[in-house]
């Protein structure tokens, strides 16, 4: 598939900052609707954060829902947002963008799934964050992107953003969640064995033609299906390209001052500019400004979010809200070295933490929260018990079987060969939890007395402490075939293995103050003609609370929709 070039001398009438899922999402929408659009994207991958995620979008009351049979509404989302991302009136917008996004999600999935190859479908189980919350759902909401086969995409293939490498198999081979109970189940089951036999096969053929796996799923078979939306559309992107300023004519903002590969250039946009960067992730004086001193700098957000288009915002009059509950999506992040040299993060999601046999203890040698709550609550409960128990870093421990059966961060399950690991020092193993303690620095009798306890409820199947395990979701992001609690097993199989954890971001949700179509707002609240955000660059809808998943990618594509129709309408 042809790759548009972009001309620098052209006139367009809207202009992208940023190739994620909002920003692609809006230019899609935009040149659809017959606006000659252009993309700019800083680094030289399409995709963004997007492309590195789960790809999981969060649409209450989407068509398809109810053929999967599932009933919503959207006065039962609203119920569960009141419930779980703040009934306040925030400066960001609250309720009211809340109320906006509810109501146009559904459309604008449909106008997607009708005019580009983005296509979701809803997963028949995948409970909310707060599942006993009044109006939560177990699942239906949750809508991930259909698989893409990169041929589809040509030479665009090349443009997409890779996956993080600890998320493929034998170097470039991604796997549906579906699949993963495959993988841990081949040498038990006939089907399964035959099922990993063929994906294998089907990436082994890939790799004669691709420099990876050509079987996209997760996050990054939704940026391919929207870069193969952008293709067909023929928008240019241009990449490898940093925006310095936006343009400004009688108080309207009408084009972009740029640097890429060609040099320093001016662009026209007769309709408006439209921020969709990203976020702030990996830019150090935004996030001294606005996130806890103890975050630090530890972010798996893509390295091109760096703040460029909040900053721009904020150049043009706008301003970033201050009453978020939260600036962060936040997740524990385990650090280490790549072979060739490279840092890495791992966000421990749902891989480990919740798995049983698996317990999170702080610098006193106690567990401090439940570990089988999402990965932003649990962030949220290392900054809560950090000052009276120091819990910046803590310890992810388990012993020998649940490593072999569930991996531990980069570890992958079933990894034969622990040594470099352990040389790096990112994995940390003592043949006895006495010796395991002195290693990370714990009291060795805490630690005894801690796991002791933890295996003593586990026999029992109730958590005393925590109460893990008690709800719908905590029995998802654990093992249905442990019982009788499938998030927790007794601790006592040596060798016993640790890896440290580090309060980290997947995201920001400090943004530009935005209206309802997506118009950032000056320090007045009045919009600022031509100048719109979406995705991390526009102030979260969820005022930075984290109610479920694909609660950042569902407002992206939503609000990315809005702000395209209202350009293209012209209001």
């Amino acid at each position: 598939m042809a790759i548009a070039a972009p001309n620098l001398s052209d006139f367009y009438d809207v202009i992208v900052l940023g190739a994620g899922a909002g920003g692609m999402a809006a230019a899609i929408v935009a040149a659809n609707e017959g606006l000659k659009t252009l993309v700019i994207e800083k680094t030289n991958y399409v995709g963004g954060t997007t492309a590195l995620s789960g790809g999981m979008v969060w649409i209450p009351n989407n068509a398809l829902m109810a053929a999967n049979g599932h009933a919503d509404s959207e006065e039962d989302a609203r119920t569960y947002l009141d419930a779980t991302a703040g009934r306040e009136n925030q400066s960001g917008g609250g309720p009211e963008l809340r109320n906006i996004f509810l109501a146009e999600a559904p459309r604008a999935i449909e106008y997607l799934d009708r005019n580009s190859h983005v296509h979701l479908t809803p997963l028949e189980f995948y409970p909310d964050y707060y599942p006993d919350e009044p109006g939560a759902t177990l699942g239906g909401r949750v809508m991930e992107p259909l698989a893409l086969d990169a041929r589809e995409l040509g030479d665009g293939f090349k443009l997409l953003r890779p996956p993080l490498p600890e998320f493929t198999l034998f170097g470039g081979m991604m796997v549906a969640r579906p699949d993963i109970a495959h993988f841990r189940g081949m040498f038990r089951s006939a089907r399964s064995a035959m099922r990993v036999a063929r994906l294998i096969l089907s990436y082994i053929i890939d790799r004669t033609r691709f420099h990876r796996g050509a079987n996209l799923v997760l996050g990054n078979a939704l940026a391919g299906r929207l870069l193969k939306s952008l293709l067909v559309l023929e928008v240019p992107i241009l990449r490898n390209t940093i925006t310095h300023r936006l343009l400004e004519e009688n108080g309207r903002i009408v084009g972009v001052e740029i640097t890429g590969p060609a040099g320093p250039a001016t662009i026209s946009a007769s309709r408006g500019v439209i921020l969709a960067s990203g976020g702030f992730s990996h830019n150090r004086e935004l996030r001294a400004r606005l996130l806890p001193g103890e975050a630090g700098q530890h972010s798996a957000a893509a390295e091109g979010n760096s703040g460029d288009g909040i900053n721009l915002a904020l150049a043009a009059g706008g301003e970033v809200p201050e009453e978020n509950a939260s600036n962060a999506f936040w997740a524990p992040l385990s650090r280490f070295s790549r072979a060739d040299g490279s840092a890495g993060v791992y966000p421990h999601t749902v891989t480990d933490r919740g798995k049983p046999g698996m317990l999170a203890v702080n610098h006193d040698g106690r567990r401090f929260t439940n570990e089988s709550n999402s990965y932003h609550e649990f962030v949220q409960a290392m900054f809560r018990t950090h000052n009276q128990s120091p819990s910046i870093p803590c310890h992810l421990i388990c012993d020998r079987r649940s490593l072999w059966q569930y991996g531990l961060g980069a570890v992958k399950p079933m990894t034969m060969r622990l040594a470099p690991y352990l040389r790096s020092g990112y994995l940390i193993a003592a043949p006895s939890l006495s010796e395991l303690a002195e290693k990370i620095g714990v009291a060795p009798d805490q630690i005894a007395e801690t796991v002791a306890g933890y295996s003593a409820d586990a026999r029992s199947g109730e958590d005393t402490a925590f109460g893990r395990g008690s709800n719908a979701y905590h029995k998802y992001v654990g093992d249905p075939a442990n019982q009788p609690n499938p998030c927790m097993r007794p601790v006592e199989t040596p060798p016993f293995y640790a890896v440290t954890l580090y309060p980290g971001d997947l995201g920001t949700a400090a943004g530009a103050r935005t209206g309802g179509n997506g118009e950032v707002l000056n320090k007045e609240g009045a919009p600022i003609p031509g100048l719109y955000a979406c995705g991390n660059d526009m102030n979260s809808v969820m005022g930075g609370n984290y109610p479920g998943p694909g609660i950042t990618l569902g407002p992206a594509l939503v609000f990315g929709y809005l702000a395209a129709m209202h350009l293209v309408r012209g209001d």
